[in-house]
């Protein structure tokens, strides 16, 4: 069948939309014009579909609520396709916005349902090909949009800890299948806190590695400016271990840029004495918990007593550079649902039908969670000369935020605050009103999104707790440095 063509009358209609006043003769040659750009739209349609690599079957199951306590799970396969490799013995579960190849693929939206992947990320490769079990997706956050673990079309996420607490999102299940030992290892996405808030509400060791450091082919994007993906583990030896695995270019991903080689395996030997690091004052805003400060200076007093020489310093900036990530959070957001399920400006391969798939989200947009309406209606809203504009400056103030933070760390090997300013909130009630649920979704992101900005490492590292709750604390340093990060967290861990 050949593509949509409009009539005369539908393409002078569309025109006067534009903003062109097409009539008469000017009418007829575009008409004209446009049936030929037509016949390329044709002429690929006719083509036969690129071939995919082969995968054999792979069977999945959606588990009974009585084996999915935590709703952590969205299905359960057994896929192992090594019996040695560098993560031989070791069960992962992947975030449900990261292709599998056979197993459904829904971003915890009730729009994809049904969407299955023909292609695997080049991160579940890669863990397949060192010998791990992938042992299932993990639930997330609609579109990955929210801070709390409430607004997955297949329902609530909970804290292992505390089954009334948030466990944290965008990356909720990967961290309470991790916090309860149902896995050993998960694979996260961050755009603005969504590994480390899990990994600070439920206790675990969560990194987002530098931008571009781990590929992001194949798995569903907001912003490429934003984009990470990572390692959520129970140690910082496993989490080193699974960023050595998925580490490195593709081939493929254009935010890849200058990506030096691996070498992440900690060498707990090193130890930390000589490192100099800096507690940053803004990073403990007034609304911190005081417990939750005091375990985090508590874990500073502790590297000083493994030898590191800490001192504490001011980055003032750091209280308006997350603000930067709104314009590329809304508009590119926007884009990536307006357009399909991908970011134009990525560069990137796009998965086999999910354009297709994407286009059935207006059927689905009254009974998407408020955070997300809200921020897609601002999206919309702002879809314009100065929305855009505003976006390009963002771009511009990221360089200078990015340079910020280099400056800081000029004299430092990495700096030090709350990875979250309070232990895990309450999850909304089943009768919450918009502004409970919208609350509920962006708690604690003072400290995370600035990272996403400017794409420096950061690592949330259990530091104690308040109340029986998990407390995490964030070591932030220069591009491309994660190991000394996991040096210093195995310090805090080690207690």
């Amino acid at each position: 069948m050949p593509t949509t063509r409009f009539s005369k009358e539908g393409l002078r209609k569309l025109g006067a939309e534009l903003g062109f006043h097409i009539e008469g003769e000017e009418l007829e040659a575009i008409d004209s014009v446009i049936a030929d750009l037509a016949a390329g739209f044709d002429f690929v349609k006719a083509m036969p579909e690129v071939s995919k690599a082969s995968v054999p079957p792979r069977s999945h199951h959606v588990p009974a609520t009585e084996d999915n306590p935590n709703g952590a799970w969205v299905c359960q396969t057994t896929l192992r396709e090594r019996d040695e490799g560098l993560l031989e013995g070791r069960t992962v579960a992947v975030k449900d916005n990261i292709a599998v190849a056979g197993l459904p693929m829904e971003g915890g939206t009730s729009f994809l349902k049904g969407y299955v992947p023909e292609e695997d990320a080049t991160v579940v490769r890669r863990v397949l090909d060192e010998g791990a079990t992938i042992l299932g997706k993990a639930a997330c956050e609609y579109l990955s949009l929210s801070a709390g673990s409430h607004t997955a079309a297949g329902g609530f996420v909970r804290n292992p800890h505390d089954a009334s607490r948030t466990a944290g999102g965008s990356s909720s299940g990967c961290g309470a299948l991790v916090a309860s030992g149902d896995v050993d290892l998960a694979i996260g996405g961050d755009q603005g806190g969504s590994i480390r808030f899990p990994a600070s509400f439920c206790g675990i060791v969560g990194m987002k590695p530098t931008h571009g450091l781990v590929p992001y082919t194949g798995i569903l994007s907001i912003d490429a400016h934003l984009d990470h993906t990572g390692p959520m583990t129970a140690t910082v030896a496993d989490n080193a271990l699974l960023l050595q695995v998925l580490a490195g270019p593709d081939g493929v991903d254009t935010r890849q840029q200058g990506v030096p080689e691996g070498g992440y395996r900690l060498d707990e030997r090193e130890g930390v004495a000589g490192l100099r690091v800096g507690v940053v004052t803004e990073g403990f805003p007034e609304d911190t918990d005081p417990g939750v400060e005091a375990r985090v200076k508590e874990a500073a007093e502790l590297l000083t007593q493994n030898g590191a020489e800490v001192e504490v310093i001011s980055i003032p900036e750091h209280l308006w550079i997350g603000a930067v990530g709104v314009p590329l959070l809304l508009l590119g957001g926007f884009e990536v649902v307006r357009g399909g399920g991908f970011a134009t400006h990525a560069n990137m391969p796009v998965l086999s039908g999910l354009p297709e798939a994407f286009a059935r989200w207006p059927d689905h947009a009254d009974t998407m969670p408020v955070n997300v309406k809200a921020m897609l209606l601002g999206g919309a809203l702002f879809d314009n000369v100065e929305g855009r504009g505003l976006y390009a400056k963002a771009l511009r103030l990221r360089s200078a935020a990015m340079a910020t933070y280099d400056r800081a760390m000029e004299n430092l090997d990495a700096i030090v605050m709350p990875t979250t300013p309070v232990t895990a909130p309450k999850l909304p009630s089943q009768d919450a009103d918009f502004f409970e649920l919208y609350a509920a979704g962006g708690g604690g992101i003072g400290n995370t999104m600035q990272f996403d900005v400017t794409g420096h490492p950061a690592l949330s590292v259990p530091c104690g707790s308040v109340d029986g709750l998990p407390v995490g604390c964030m070591l932030i340093g220069r591009y491309w440095d994660e190991s000394t990060l996991y040096r210093l967290g195995a310090a805090i861990e080690a207690g």
